[in-house]
């Protein structure tokens, strides 16, 4: 058995991705979600180019940020390998990161969202709506959805940095 996991961030613009292209490509989703219908060539088009835009710490501390952590993950997953996906806006997408670890031989994807509390639309309904079409497409990788977390948990992490000395 080949373990993966797959932490999930949520995703931002790059700062020098034209603002046009992001605006567009949320008119464009918010349309489609009121109508209920797939994605149009446009809209897939748009979806590509701002995800692939060029990302750096500074014009991406979003992902810089995810990377870090992912970097400080990676070795309390008992050599489990890790990737990152990203909700939106930035590339790999979920769907691409789990064809990534079928790719490499993985029987089991964990996947594990960097939002830590209930109600949100990404952790409540996109991510478990992608992992069942992605069930469906790998029937035979176990693809399990380490959410949503114990709010206790939570909670001891918000208040043990609320105890440490920070400026």
């Amino acid at each position: 058995m080949k373990r993966v996991v797959i932490l999930v961030g949520h995703g931002a613009p790059a700062a020098d991705c034209p603002r046009e292209l992001v605006t567009r490509l949320k008119a464009l989703e918010g349309r489609r979600a009121a109508s209920g219908g797939a994605p149009s060539p446009e809209e897939r088009e748009l979806e590509a180019k701002v995800r692939a835009w060029p990302r750096t710490p500074e014009n991406d501390p979003y992902r810089a940020g995810l990377e870090r952590l992912a970097a400080e993950l990676a070795p309390m997953l008992g050599g489990a390998e890790l990737l990152v996906a990203y909700n939106e806006f930035c590339a790999p997408t979920l769907a691409e990161a789990v064809a990534t670890a079928v790719q490499r031989g993985a029987t089991e994807v964990e996947v594990v969202p960097s939002m830590l509390t209930p109600g949100g639309v990404h952790a409540e309904v996109e991510i478990p709506e992608a992992l069942a079409r992605l069930r469906a497409e790998h029937p035979s990788v176990t693809l399990r959805y380490a959410w949503p977390f114990d709010l206790t948990a939570v909670a001891r992490l918000f208040a043990a940095q609320l105890a440490r000395d920070v400026a």
